[in-house]
């Protein structure tokens, strides 16, 4: 996954369920949230947690990606309080017609991922826009 070696993606899956849990996301959640293996049982996100990286596959990479940008973006929004990223994946807004970031996630898929980091990363928005510099 994205030319890591072990180590780095253990590293990089413990980051990623870190913050899931901590935006208190259930275990069904987390799986449609991370586009996990449709038999993937929630028990076995516990070893995510631990020492197994995610399955190396175009869809969890790609959603993998995106929930990094969208994990930094709110850390940058709100460096002050890291609980803040909880509520704001919580709290509808109106870009989505009134939907929580979180429903976007889990109703609308990999676009709906995408939708999220646009929101939060203007400069992610602008090169999804296809725009370009000079």
């Amino acid at each position: 996954m994205l030319g890591m070696n072990a180590d780095q993606q253990i590293l990089l899956t413990r980051k990623v369920m870190h913050h899931l849990q901590e935006w208190g996301l259930s275990a069904e959640q987390q799986i449609a949230v991370l586009n996990l293996p449709d038999d993937t049982k929630s028990r076995r996100l516990r070893a995510y947690h631990e020492n197994t990286p995610f399955p190396d596959t175009a869809e969890v990479e790609y959603r993998v990606i995106r929930l990094l940008g969208i994990i930094e973006a709110l850390r940058t929004s709100y460096p002050g309080n890291p609980l803040m990223a909880s509520h704001w994946i919580k709290t509808p807004h109106k870009r989505f017609d009134n939907r929580t970031p979180l429903h976007i996630m889990l109703q609308d898929g990999g676009d709906g991922v995408t939708a999220v980091l646009a929101e939060l990363d203007c400069t992610y928005a602008w090169d999804l826009c296809g725009s370009q510099t000079g």
